[in-house]
């Protein structure tokens, strides 16, 4: 029977001790750091746009970015930094805070989950006064109804459309109408006494015959008449991004047409169900409407 010298047993045990150590330290490594998450403004506002970013930590190579804010699909874009920026909008009914779910998809297929939550500040709202004819203040017929629920059938799909499609908008932003707002988005409306509605778009001033021009590059999505904006038009300015324009006495495109900032778009006028002639301008981002006034980098208006 052989014995294993002293002198064997020790270096055995020394080697199966450093196998072990070798294979202790292998499994053992630190956790990657995680995406860094931050927004523009600090707090947005209730019915207000403002801009998500993601900053990938130091070293790490990420492919993709995607993620969904009250309900919207979010679009993100790779910058010139490395990071990755999409728009988002607080629905007006929001308090307190919102939630963000976002994947962060890294080259070598990791994913990681990050759900910040956003800060949200209240908005300050008027009531509006208003007195219209009686035949403006009486409910729907089942007819009018009918094309009602037509109306918001084709500006819903025009939302899925601004999803599906690819950002056009640009930089460039510009004003529908350099005028005088005439009422304020978010504004309550009180017809003959009785708070019915919210005001989810911006008017501004204008005489018949005005020029109104879009907002920034985009599609024509949508030319129609509307039982209660009058002759519209929707623009897919893509990304998630859309804006209209109502009440308008002419529209001066078709759709497809592929319009830039600034591009004539229609006339002011008075149809639809309205008290006199103005411009209704409404942006949305998918279906969730906002103040026109929080695009990123649109000129102030009056």
């Amino acid at each position: 029977m052989l014995r294993a010298s002293p002198r064997f047993v020790l270096v055995l045990v020394a080697s199966i001790s450093v196998q072990i150590v070798t294979s202790g330290a292998h499994t053992i490594s630190a956790p990657p750091v995680a995406a860094q998450v931050s927004w523009a403004p600090e707090e947005p506002g209730q019915g207000r746009l403002f801009v998500l970013r993601v900053t990938p930590a130091d070293g790490e190579s990420v492919s993709a970015v995607r993620g969904t804010a009250a309900g919207e699909t979010l679009h993100f874009e790779r910058t010139e930094s490395g990071g990755f920026e999409s728009l988002a909008a607080v629905p007006i009914g929001t308090e307190g805070s919102m939630p963000v779910d976002i994947t962060v998809v890294y080259g070598d297929e990791r994913e990681e989950e990050l759900s910040p939550t956003i800060p949200v500040s209240a908005g300050q709202y008027r009531h509006a006064e208003l007195t219209v004819a009686p035949s403006l203040g009486r409910p729907l017929d089942s007819e009018q109804q009918a094309r009602l629920d037509r109306d918001r059938t084709r500006a819903a799909e025009v939302s899925r459309q601004a999803h599906r499609s690819p950002r056009l908008w640009t930089d460039e932003l510009v004003l529908p109408r350099d005028a005088r707002v005439t009422s304020g988005f978010g504004d309550g409306r009180v017809f003959n006494g009785q708070v019915s509605s919210r005001h989810m778009g911006l008017d501004l001033d204008g005489a018949p015959g005005d020029t109104v021009v879009a907002v920034s590059r985009g599609v024509v999505a949508l030319v129609d008449q509307f039982l209660l904006a009058g002759n519209i038009v929707y623009l897919n300015h893509g990304g998630g991004l859309l804006s209209g324009y109502f009440h308008l006495s002419e529209q001066l495109v078709a759709p497809g047409d592929t319009v830039e900032a600034g591009t004539p778009i229609g006339r002011v006028g008075a149809t639809g169900r309205v008290t006199g002639p103005h411009l209704h301008w409404v942006v949305r981002y998918g279906s969730t409407s906002v103040d026109p006034r929080s695009l990123p980098g649109l000129p102030g208006v009056r």
